[in-house]
């Protein structure tokens, strides 16, 4: 198992959080993604590292940068 937390900018509410986490979670071996709102802290628990690139890629389709 493998836990990285990143920055999201843009997120003000929980329809944000819910976009970005189920963007993130179509990636391949997510187990489980935490999304902090307020501080744009997402946390994703996962199988294996996780290509940043990916994640980067998932969080811009849900509308939102990471930074």
């Amino acid at each position: 198992m493998t836990t990285e937390t990143y920055t999201v900018t843009g997120m003000t509410c929980g329809h944000c959080a819910a976009s970005v986490t189920e963007e993130i979670s179509e990636l391949a071996g997510v187990d489980s993604v935490d999304v902090v709102v307020e501080t744009g802290a997402v946390t994703v628990t996962s199988a294996a590292p996780l290509d940043p690139a990916a994640v980067r890629a998932a969080v811009e389709e849900a509308g939102y940068q990471l930074t």
